[in-house]
């Protein structure tokens, strides 16, 4: 059925007339929509016998829109060509145009399409209100709302003989996109028309969202698949009867097992040696995290750690699972950068100018360079273990973790497990799991061993098997762990009297002695003594934002002496001295007693100026140094609430020695 009968066509056409030549209007027949786009012709002096001169884009800017466009006409094709079919040899055109009002496509009789040529309905021609008046399409674009204008109802005279009605399509952020209209003879309107139009258009929407929808989930599964395919730890997922469906390429090489292997085989066999949590998973009971598992491969034995989570429906019932696989030795260089086992000293921080030291950082260097055992001998406090980071720094497993063991301060019982690790139940109060051990953890970098010649003989047999051998067992078990670490160590003592003695193995030392770098005491180079202490004291005063100054009787006092504690005596003297310093300059009454009053010292003792007094006696200066060093004691008895042991630690002397003084001195 037609929408107007002859009458409201007529009175349609009186009330745009007396619009047109009066300025008045009556909007009892005519929707408001259309009356204001009516007064926004008006107001912009639109000739309504012809509109402005028509905007039509260049061939060039006609593909531009279209290539910008070709989602949403591939999209409005087969919708525009379904309503066609309704309306095919009645004289009507279906038009798709972009957000901007310019056709993008259309579809029509041919004969009707070249005789809406005189109205330039064609490709890339604007029907914005600016351009053409009143129309669907503009009102469509400016209200956002399906509309249908006919006859008199265009504000141009020219289209009175059209009917058009349109609808805007939506895209997924909720902005006009394109418009879909249906324009035809003005004798032929139906109020039907405007909602085909209307449901055309918002099915188009509709698609547009779920291309958009599929568009983003198609992104997110590909982001997955990469994050699935490139990350470091192995992944696997079972289905509800614990078969494999899905598995990375890291999963596969942990476990050393082919794709047409893996997939669709059964879980339990794959982690046979775990078949208990791996039916806690299928029985969706609980998860479980970093449990180590052992797997033969063609390349050997492959150790990771696993742990799994079962996979629920929205049901709440088990429909599978997943296990993750973390590479052992991305877990030990995790353990080891967080517990500290990495090095700090480099040969550029190893102090000293003298020929002694200055061979032995040779040495070193050419030891650095190759991948044969170390042992470096020197008295306390030489720095043995600076040099052991330094060699490590320099050679070829820098960016391998460093772990130094002192064989000196563990108990001989606990040795073994230090070294090789243990089972769980190995022994009683064996950590649940087990441990590795540090020739584990030190795998593929440099293990030292500090006081090597304190180690008990029982485990010099084991330490001597894992180096012929490159293989561990840890203690209760009987899994054969390949290893690759570079040994280095350090003792104090002499090995070759240790061996003499029966206390100390001669295999193995034969196995540790490859290079032997003697490391000199402080006193056989004193010209590295004065470069020590300064550098000490420059160090302490950037840590503590201020810069000390050095008396000539201090250097004197420290040139004569023989430092029995080496480097790290001389360490703990300028940390004293600094402490309890007077205006940032280090005297030596700042000095420990020991180095000013050692028997034999034959330097002069300087004493402070006093107003009547040259310089002071020994005695003097012996009564005022002993004053100095009560008062400091007092002072950190204070400070640390009569904790003995660290006021022992910070005067660089033992529990023993603080107890005579507390005596001597009389202080409770």
């Amino acid at each position: 059925m037609a929408s107007d009968n002859p009458i409201s066509i007529i009175s349609k056409d009186l009330i745009w007339k007396k619009f047109i030549s009066k300025g008045e209007l009556e909007n009892r027949i005519i929707l408001p929509q259309i009356t204001d786009s009516w007064v926004r012709c008006s107001q912009i002096d639109l000739n309504p016998n012809d509109g402005k001169c028509l905007n039509i884009l260049e061939k060039q800017d006609i593909q531009m829109m279209l290539e910008k466009n070709q989602d949403i006409v591939d999209i409005a094709k087969p919708f525009m060509a379904n309503i066609y079919e309704f309306f095919r040899n009645s004289g009507f055109i279906v038009v798709l145009t972009d957000e901007n009002g310019y056709i993008m496509e259309r579809f029509g009789d041919p004969d009707v399409l070249t005789s809406a040529k005189h109205i330039h309905f064609v490709q890339g021609a604007s029907w914005r209100e600016e351009h053409v008046g009143t129309n669907a399409i503009a009102i469509g674009l400016k209200t956002g709302a399906p509309v249908q204008v006919s006859g008199a109802e265009h504000y141009c005279r020219k289209h009175h003989w059209w009917t058009c009605s349109a609808a805007p399509i939506y895209g997924y952020d909720g902005r006009i996109v394109a418009l879909l209209d249906i324009s035809g003879p003005a004798q032929s309107a139906y109020s039907h028309t405007l909602a085909m139009v209307a449901a055309a258009a918002n099915a188009i929407t509709m698609q547009i969202g779920i291309q958009q929808k599929n568009y983003e989930l198609s992104l997110m599964n590909k982001r997955l698949s990469s994050i699935f395919n490139t990350m470091s730890d192995g992944v696997i997922f079972f289905d509800r009867w614990g078969k494999v469906r899905e598995f990375n390429p890291i999963a596969q090489k942990i476990l050393g097992k082919s794709g047409n292997i893996l997939n669709g085989a059964s879980v339990q066999t794959i982690f046979k040696g775990k078949n208990q949590l791996i039916q806690t998973l299928l029985n969706g009971k609980a998860a479980y995290a970093d449990v180590e598992f052992f797997t033969d491969t063609e390349m050997g034995p492959s150790r990771c750690v696993i742990s799994g989570e079962t996979i629920f429906d929205k049901q709440g019932c088990i429909n599978g699972g997943v296990i993750i696989l973390r590479p052992m030795e991305k877990v030990h260089n995790l353990v080891n950068r967080f517990s500290g086992n990495y090095t700090t000293f480099k040969f550029s921080d190893i102090i000293g100018k003298s020929e002694q030291i200055s061979e032995a950082i040779r040495q070193a260097s050419l030891a650095a360079a190759t991948s044969s055992n170390v042992i470096l001998r020197g008295e306390s406090g030489t720095g043995k273990e600076m040099f052991a980071q330094a060699i490590h720094c320099r050679s070829s497993r820098r960016n391998g973790p460093f772990i130094a063991v002192n064989c000196g301060a563990i108990p001989r019982e606990l040795i073994g497990s230090e070294l090789f690790g243990y089972e769980e139940g190995a022994f009683t109060g064996a950590k649940r799991g087990g441990r590795p051990g540090n020739f584990e953890l030190a795998s593929g970098g440099t293990l030292f061993l500090d006081e090597i010649g304190d180690m008990p003989l029982e485990q010099q047999v084991a330490l001597l098997r894992v180096l012929q051998e490159k293989k561990v067992a840890r203690l209760g078990g009987n899994k054969v762990i390949p290893i690759d670490v570079r040994i280095i160590c350090a003792t104090n003592k002499d090995l070759n009297q240790l061996v003499a003695n029966g206390t100390f193995r001669q295999d193995l030392y034969y196995r540790l002695n490859v290079f032997t770098i003697e490391i000199p005491p402080l006193r056989d180079r004193r010209d590295d003594i004065e470069m020590l202490f300064r550098y000490f004291v420059e160090q302490i005063g950037s840590e503590q934002g201020c810069e000390y100054t050095i008396a000539a009787d201090v250097l004197d006092c420290i040139n004569s002496y023989d430092w029995p504690g080496n480097v790290r005596q001389v360490h703990n003297v300028v940390e004293r001295a600094c402490n309890l310093t007077e205006n940032h300059s280090i005297s030596i009454a700042c000095l420990p007693p020991e180095l000013c009053c050692a028997p034999g010292r034959e330097f002069s003792l300087k004493a402070r100026q006093h107003e009547n007094a040259g310089v002071c006696h020994y005695q003097e200066i012996k009564s005022e140094i002993s004053d100095k060093e009560c008062e400091e004691i007092k002072m950190l008895l204070a400070k640390e609430r009569g904790n003995l042991s660290k006021v022992a630690a910070t005067l660089g002397i033992a529990r023993s020695t603080l107890y005579r003084k507390l005596k001597k001195y009389a202080i409770e």
